[in-house]
């Protein structure tokens, strides 16, 4: 696949690997505010890259592949500045190899769990676990009640703590953080 810099095609890249790309990202820096920033940053690369991109798998494993890598590269930034500042104790930090490895297993699972949600649910949830929105203005955006929303997003949840596993756990555990 060559990635030519066609607006449209970007924008709808953009429009369908961003809430994804974001739970990525977040699942490593657990920022909310840095994952955005680092999905915002890679598709801005992208655009201003003078040449065609050759991908030689498909967009989404490829953006998958490089957000992980720039999200860790953002960690062993964040690192470096407070070892600096010795503010952080360099004995807790996991090997980036072993993060790596932990992060693609977790994001695999998160990938095949939402994508089991229904979509019209699976869109609420991921307006308000991603993007932040309140349950107002998700139901105003998708023009149903704010109880549709209350009751999508228990649905969402409980789908989610139906799968009784050590490593479904961890990323339940992410997706309340989101919440608050």
């Amino acid at each position: 696949m060559v990635l030519q810099r066609d607006l449209r095609v970007f924008e709808k890249l953009y429009k369908e690997q961003f809430n994804f790309l974001c739970l990525v990202a977040f699942q490593i820096t657990r920022d909310k505010e840095a994952a955005k920033d680092i999905v915002q940053d890679f598709f801005i690369y992208l655009w201003k890259r003078d040449e065609n991109i050759e991908i030689n798998n498909s967009f989404s494993t490829y953006a998958t592949r490089a957000i992980k890598n720039i999200s860790i590269q953002h960690i062993e930034k964040l690192k470096k500045r407070d070892a600096n500042n010795n503010a952080l104790d360099i004995q807790h930090y996991v090997e980036p190899v072993s993060l790596e490895n932990l992060e693609e297993n977790k994001t695999t699972l998160i990938r095949e769990l939402v994508n089991q949600i229904p979509e019209s649910r699976r869109n609420i949830f991921i307006s308000h676990v991603v993007d932040g929105l309140s349950y107002a203005q998700i139901a105003e955006m998708y023009g149903i009640s704010i109880n549709t929303v209350k009751t999508q997003m228990k649905r969402s949840y409980a789908f989610l703590r139906s799968f009784e596993n050590s490593n479904l756990t961890a990323i339940l555990l992410l997706f309340l953080i989101l919440k608050n």
